[in-house]
């Protein structure tokens, strides 16, 4: 059984004064403090999601 892989996401700036959509999108990701962090499943969705607010947050491989 091959375990799926995750990565670590944190943001790492705040969303005020940036577009709407870049605040929906880290909603989107589970995130809406500095500093919070979640582990989410690598598909091309979360990466997409991921790109959208690169300058935000910052990602790391977390799973195996």
């Amino acid at each position: 059984m091959s375990a799926k892989k995750t990565v670590k996401v944190t943001q790492t700036a705040s969303p005020i004064g940036r577009p709407v959509d870049q605040l929906a999108t880290l909603k989107g990701l589970g995130l809406n403090k500095i500093n919070r962090s979640r582990e989410l499943e690598d598909t091309p969705s979360v990466r997409g999601m991921i790109n959208k607010v690169s300058h935000l947050v910052r990602v790391e491989e977390a799973g195996k």
